[in-house]
């Protein structure tokens, strides 16, 4: 049953961006391989994954219980970042948050990639100067389960969350695979991608960490925006444990912290957020899809409040998962 409680909200309207785009880039045939593993602790270890689809190696950190046995896995989504903040040693969420504590006790594999700044984890349609080849849904949802599954006993049962950029690129994710994903949280995204304010959010997104939005998906009237709408596709979502939150831009309590996000830019964009998730709850309705939608009556877009709410959204999770 849905569980919703409205609160006050605001638009910020950004410009649309535009350039040249060129064709579609194609993936790699081959096998993803491990490059290496680094033990950190009995129940964290930093896997190197090298990925024929982006032709790079990649890092992935999976927190996992100590014990043996088959066990489900949540791959976990970074914001806008995505681990430029400890220059890519590791996830946001485990640098920000007490996302290892929390998860000790859990039979669950949490999966963490490290990077992929302003990429939306998604297959760009070209290779950026700044921001490199991008091929993400391809590795996370062709490329990286099953060694996942083969290395810390996976039992095919996965979901997918994530906050800001992750959230978006969370919902995407299970509405483009919904066989690989049993349910999902997105917590402070934008969950549509073709209307134009929202379009023009990611877009800036993607700007503002230097990358041309036209090599994700082509300029703002290339069919792959609707191809990667969550709105447009959620349908798809029907039968899957749906977990979603949002603040409204006040102030609370996590709003004081020394390594809060700037309430210059956290204000406004969990503003957005907040009008993001009114219109995507209404299109759940629309379609009589149960979720848990959550508005909080106060915070702004930072750690504090997204280490709340992965514990708000965990019995949604756990319910996906089998737990």
């Amino acid at each position: 049953m849905h569980k919703r409680s409205i609160a006050a909200f605001a638009v910020a309207l950004l410009l649309p961006l535009s350039g040249p785009v060129v064709g579609h880039a194609q993936p790699s045939p081959q096998a993803a391989v491990i490059d290496r593993a680094e033990h950190i602790t009995d129940s964290r270890t930093a896997l190197f994954v090298f990925s024929p689809a982006m032709g790079r190696v990649v890092q992935v950190q999976v927190l996992h219980p100590a014990w043996d046995g088959p066990r489900p896995t949540l791959y976990l989504l970074d914001g806008v970042g995505a681990g430029e903040e400890s220059e890519y040693h590791e996830s946001t969420w485990t640098k920000e948050t007490d996302i290892v504590d929390f998860v000790a006790d859990k039979n669950v594999n949490v999966v963490l990639p490290v990077g992929g700044t302003g990429s939306y984890y998604t297959d760009w349609q070209q290779p950026d100067p700044v921001l490199g080849v991008n091929r993400w849904e391809t590795f996370l949802t062709e490329e990286l389960p099953p060694i996942i599954d083969a290395r810390f006993n996976g039992n095919g049962t996965n979901a997918v969350a994530g906050l800001s950029m992750g959230a978006t690129a969370a919902m995407m994710l299970i509405t483009r695979k919904p066989d690989l994903y049993e349910g999902v949280a997105a917590l402070s995204g934008c969950l549509d991608t073709q209307q134009d304010s929202t379009r023009n959010s990611v877009r800036a997104t993607v700007v503002y960490k230097g990358g041309n939005p036209n090599n994700m998906w082509g300029p703002p009237d290339d069919p792959d925006w609707a191809a990667h709408d969550p709105y447009v596709h959620a349908d798809q979502l029907r039968g899957k444990e749906v977990f979603i939150s949002t603040g409204n831009g006040l102030l609370g309590p996590h709003d004081f912290a020394v390594a809060n996000e700037p309430m210059s830019t956290g204000v406004p964009l969990e503003m957005g957020a907040f009008i993001c998730t009114l219109t995507f709850d209404r299109r759940l309705r629309e379609l009589h899809i149960p979720a848990t939608v959550v508005y909080r009556p106060w915070g702004t877009h930072s750690w504090g409040y997204w280490e709340d709410d992965i514990k708000t959204a965990w019995p949604t999770l756990e319910d996906a998962l089998g737990l």
